[in-house]
């Protein structure tokens, strides 16, 4: 943990360490650990961390036309500083096809998820007919749940106005994200987003279109492999679940972590960088960041705040 300038308090999630700087900012280091079914695994995944930060930076700017958002520099490769915002409780999940959580739910026969009604007849990876948007309540520890807008609004977690305008904001959030996805031969799949406020205006938060938030199809064979039935070519953090429930792990009770071998651990490293560059377009340069130059560098950039 660093020791920054006007540091008011500290937050270790799952993935990412959040300095608290005065009342107003905060800095975000993206670690390299790396997190399936709400567990933390045991190794880190060299240069996720970057691959996390810059992405979404690149993406935040991307959207920034849509609604404001909350970053303000990135002073390193793996570190944001940005707008402290009263968090809203909710994941806002966006769904384009019929993928990951939502399959494996309709597989086994349920048709509403998050009071969403499912179309009968569909097949793994389909489009839905529009995109959908299948909320979670944000948790501190353990597991997100998903949760109908109906209770989130009945139980006061966001007022009918303000999810309302989350609502329109997701959607053109990820409707930016197909065109740019598009752009570089891929399909993106589903996605979460995060929002905040700062008095009566919403913030865009977090991350955005990363491998850890979203999934991407390779549209290239796509409908080849559907009419045939067979597994998309995919980027994402999925492949890191897949290879978890294969191995006898969904983050149950009693239940082990595989091994994570290095050769397990580069292979989730090179599928990160491969990520970065097919959604960027852009060459991943690797940079390694001692902790003294991490506080130099945070630290001269708070003092610019």
């Amino acid at each position: 943990m660093l020791q920054l300038p006007n540091q008011t308090g500290f937050y270790k999630g799952k993935v990412r360490d959040v300095y608290f700087i005065g009342e107003k900012h905060l800095a975000m280091i993206v670690s390299d650990r790396i997190s399936a079914f709400d567990v933390v695994l045991p190794r880190p995944i060299p240069f996720k961390g970057q691959v996390l930060n810059q992405i979404a930076s690149e993406f935040l700017d991307a959207t920034a036309d849509i609604l404001p958002n909350w970053k303000i520099a990135t002073p390193l490769p793996n570190a944001t500083i940005g707008l402290r915002c009263e968090t809203f409780p909710v994941e806002m999940v966006v769904r384009g096809n019929l993928a990951g959580h939502a399959w494996r739910t309709y597989k086994s026969g349920v048709r509403t998820l998050c009071g969403v009604s499912l179309p009968e007849g569909m097949k793994e990876n389909d489009f839905f007919p529009q995109p959908i948007i299948t909320p979670t309540t944000k948790a501190h520890e353990g597991h997100d749940e998903d949760i109908a807008k109906d209770e989130i609004i009945n139980r006061g977690l966001i007022s009918k106005t303000h999810y309302e305008q989350l609502e329109n904001y997701a959607l053109a959030l990820f409707e930016r994200g197909k065109q740019i996805a598009q752009s570089r031969g891929l399909i993106l799949v589903d996605t979460k987003y995060e929002f905040g406020k700062i008095g009566e205006t919403i913030y865009l938060i977090d991350e955005i279109h990363t491998p850890d938030s979203s999934r991407y199809f390779y549209a290239d064979g796509y409908e080849d492999r559907q009419s045939k039935g067979e597994i998309q070519k995919q980027l994402s953090k999925e492949f890191v679940r897949e290879w978890l429930m294969a191995n006898g792990f969904q983050g149950k009770d009693g239940q082990q972590v595989p091994e994570m071998t290095d050769e397990v651990v580069n292979n989730i490293s090179d599928r990160y960088i491969e990520l970065f560059e097919k959604v960027t377009g852009k060459d991943f340069v690797k940079e390694l960041v001692s902790e003294d130059e991490m506080r130099n560098k945070l630290s001269g950039a708070i003092h610019l705040l």
